[in-house]
C-alpha cells in the first residue's frame, strides 16, 4: 500500500513494538502504550491514522486521547475489546488462537522451528487461500524466524485483558469526535462498525466483499478505494 499512497502523502509505516523490525520486547503491548508509541512517532504533526487488526485498539485510543493529532481515523478488520456490537462475531467465543497464544511460554515452545508454517497458515486464511506474493511471504517468514520474534508477537494477546479495560475506561470518559472510517471484510465484517456507531460522531463504513482478514494483501485496490485518500490506483 505504501507506494501508491506515497505519491501524494508522506507515509509512516511502523511495526508495532516487538514486531517485525522493531526492537524486541514482549512488554508494553497493551493498547494505551502502543497508542503512546504512535503519538511519539507523529511528533505533534496531525495525520490520518490507518490501522489493521492489532493496530485498531491503539489507533482508536489515540483518536480518543489526541483528536488534535488525528485528522482522520481508518480502522480495518479489528475489534474494540468488550464494547457492545461485536456479539455476533464472538458468539462462539474468541477465535481458537487467542487462548493458545495467551498462555505464557506455550505457543513459542510448541512452535519452535515451525514459525514459518504456523504464521503462513494465518496469511493463507487471511487471503481466503489466494495466498501472498513470494517476496512478501519470504519477508514474513524471515521476520518471525528471528530470535524471540514469536514470543514478542504473542505478547499482544497476553496484554489483551489490560487493553479491554483501557478501552472500556476510555469510552466512559470520551466520545470519538474525529472523522472515522470502519472497513470490514471476513471474518470481522460489520462488528467494528457496530462497536463504533454508538460512540462516534462522524462514522462511515465499508464492507469489502469476497475479501479475507488481511485486506491490504488480499484486496489492495478495493482497500485504496474504500479509504478514499488522494492516491492513484495500483495499476497506474
Amino acid at each position: 500500500m505504501i507506494e501508491p499512497l506515497a505519491q501524494h502523502h508522506r507515509v509512516l509505516a511502523p511495526d508495532l513494538r516487538g514486531f517485525g523490525a522493531s526492537t524486541r520486547t514482549a512488554d508494553g503491548l497493551d493498547a494505551a502504550t502502543l497508542s503512546a508509541d504512535i503519538e511519539g512517532l507523529l511528533d505533534e504533526q496531525p495525520a490520518t491514522i490507518v490501522a489493521l487488526d492489532a493496530g485498531v485498539p491503539p489507533a482508536f485510543l489515540l483518536g480518543l486521547r489526541r483528536p488534535d493529532l488525528v485528522t482522520r481515523l481508518i480502522l480495518i478488520e479489528g475489534t474494540l475489546g468488550a464494547l457492545p456490537g461485536a456479539e455476533d462475531f464472538f458468539a462462539a467465543g474468541p477465535p481458537w488462537w487467542f487462548g493458545f497464544h495467551a498462555v505464557t511460554g506455550l505457543a513459542e515452545t510448541v512452535l519452535a522451528g515451525h514459525e514459518a508454517e504456523y504464521v503462513g497458515w494465518f496469511y493463507d486464511q487471511g487471503t481466503r487461500d489466494r495466498g501472498v506474493r513470494p517476496d512478501v511471504r519470504a519477508a514474513i517468514e524471515k521476520a518471525f524466524a528471528e530470535p524471540d520474534a514469536l514470543r514478542c508477537a504473542l505478547g499482544f494477546y497476553r496484554a489483551l485483558p489490560v487493553t479491554v479495560q483501557q478501552i472500556a475506561e476510555a469510552v466512559r470518559r470520551n466520545r470519538l469526535t474525529v472523522p472515522t472510517t470502519a472497513i470490514g471484510a471476513a471474518p470481522v465484517g460489520r462488528a467494528l462498525e457496530n462497536q463504533l456507531h454508538p460512540i462516534t460522531d462522524d462514522l462511515t463504513s465499508h464492507l469489502i466483499p469476497d475479501c479475507g482478514h488481511i485486506v491490504p494483501l488480499d484486496r489492495p485496490q478495493e482497500l485504496l478505494t474504500a479509504m478514499n485518500l488522494d492516491c492513484p490506483s495500483l495499476s497506474q
